[in-house]
């Protein structure tokens, strides 16, 4: 029997790294999540056979936990907006620090009632093990709390406000929660009142070390929080010596960390600064704008641009998530490539609300990957287009990270969209992006502002375009 548990463990994980390798391109990525589900499903099932004591009460409160979660993830994720990804992969990526966290108060109760039986803990239980499990719930800890908090700021539920002396109180909340892992693993026969108060600890500091963090740098704190949980769930499967959890969770933490490395990379951003300077809606740049002029534009002049163009660059952001225009900007690329215009999509690694929330929302509404252009060609690209279409992005394409210095965001790579012939900017009114900076793209000559939802701006030129025939 244990040999068909590893075989099948062997097995899940072929599954979980083909389907994570077919979640890299938008084509094959619900087939790849489909592949990853049932290699995990193989896996549970591996675990629940596996030939150990397990009591016929335990697999009925097995099942039933089974169930419940099964129906409260699929509700939860069919009824979610595509708007809302962003906060359901936070809540869902909360959960699993959850779990590290409930499975390491378990395992030092076990410890502890080791003690009250006048047993030698060294002799039961190794102190490397006894070390790993504190870790798995401090870090599950963090991740739960600063994850709860993430989800909080995108929701709009929690405001960015900053905790006096944040660095100080992150700094001495580490020491202390490390120094009181050090003592209880030296005098593992301590109270349990001690893991408790690394548990509390370890959540206050979720808190703290995610809330000073501003909304713009958002994308990269989950990558950052789902690293984490990768991290808790690998060191519970070193507690309960299962090769499957252990895998699992370094694939989720590898691959959290490379995309948190490739986040900052693409903002120009180390991941301390991000941490501990992080920018939010209270940053402004440095110069004094004066008074400036914004040009607006109709939809007939934009429509006739669009229509006698050769080629155009649409760049979306989370206002065409908010206003649910993808599908609408596919019929525009539609109707515009009937006559002859060449429509492709320049993708801002930070774009949206986490990484890679523009390339699922074009997924949805089918525009095809190779129309999607990332930082790099879709720059070398734009000196060639006649217009270039924001619609609803607003930090990526801000010229004062090239030319101010003063600025928040100076050096972040954005797509230099001035480097076209024409800019169209689809906004609702002149606020400021989530970093709150103002935008000087908006009062640039070479910019048209076209206000209003941008779905329904989007229809309009549908129907100005129509009539040129």
């Amino acid at each position: 029997m244990q040999a068909i548990v590893n075989l099948s463990y062997l097995v899940s994980v072929i599954l979980l790294i083909t389907g994570l390798r077919r979640l890299s391109h938008p084509s094959t990525a619900q087939n790849g999540n489909i592949v990853a589900a049932l290699g995990m499903g193989l896996a549970i099932v591996a675990s629940l056979v596996t030939p150990i004591s397990v009591g016929d009460d335990n697999y009925f409160i097995i099942t039933l936990a089974l169930i419940a979660g099964a129906f409260i993830g699929w509700t939860m994720s069919k009824r979610v907006a595509m708007t809302a990804m962003p906060e359901l992969v936070s809540l869902f990526n909360g959960l699993g620090g959850a779990c590290a966290v409930a499975i390491s108060i378990i395992e030092l109760y076990q410890y502890q009632e080791l003690f009250s039986r006048k047993f030698n803990l060294f002799q039961q239980v190794e102190v490397s093990k006894h070390l790993t499990t504190q870790l798995a719930m401090f870090i599950g800890a963090v991740a739960f709390t600063g994850s709860i908090i993430a989800y909080g700021k995108l929701a709009g539920k929690i405001k960015d406000w900053k905790i006096p002396s944040a660095g100080i109180v992150n700094i001495a909340l580490v020491v202390a929660i490390v120094g009181l892992i050090i003592f209880r693993v030296l005098s593992p026969d301590a109270s349990f009142f001690l893991p408790m108060l690394i548990l509390v600890l370890s959540l206050v500091y979720g808190v703290t070390f995610v809330q000073p963090i501003g909304g713009a740098d958002m994308p990269v704190v989950i990558s950052l929080l789902n690293a984490l949980t990768g991290v808790a769930a690998a060191l519970a499967g070193i507690v309960y010596d299962n090769q499957m959890m252990l895998i699992g969770g370094i694939l989720v933490g590898s691959s959290g960390t490379i995309l948190t490395i490739v986040m900052c990379q693409a903002m120009n951003r180390s991941l301390f600064n991000v941490i501990v300077g992080g920018f939010g809606a209270s940053a402004a740049s440095g110069q004094d704008a004066g008074e400036q002029v914004v040009k607006e534009a109709t939809s007939n002049d934009v429509a006739i641009m669009l229509r006698y163009s050769d080629n155009v660059m649409v760049v979306p952001g989370y206002g065409m998530a908010v206003a649910q225009a993808q599908k609408t900007i596919k019929e525009l690329d539609n109707l515009l490539s009937e006559h002859g215009v060449n429509v492709h999509y320049a993708i801002h690694p930070v774009a949206g609300r986490m990484p890679g929330h523009m390339n699922v929302l074009l997924a949805e509404a089918d525009v095809p990957y190779p129309k999607l252009l990332d930082l790099e060609d879709a720059n070398d690209a734009l000196p060639e287009t006649d217009v270039t279409l924001v619609v609803g992005a607003n930090d990526v394409v801000n010229p004062a990270a090239l030319d101010d210095p003063s600025s928040p965001i100076y050096g972040m790579p954005i797509l230099e969209i001035l480097k076209g012939k024409n800019v169209i900017v689809l906004k609702r009114g002149m606020s400021a992006g989530y970093s709150g900076i103002e935008n000087p793209l908006f009062f640039h000559e070479k910019t048209r502002m076209l206000f209003g939802d941008a779905k329904q701006s989007i229809q309009s030129l549908i129907d100005e375009v129509k009539t040129l025939g």
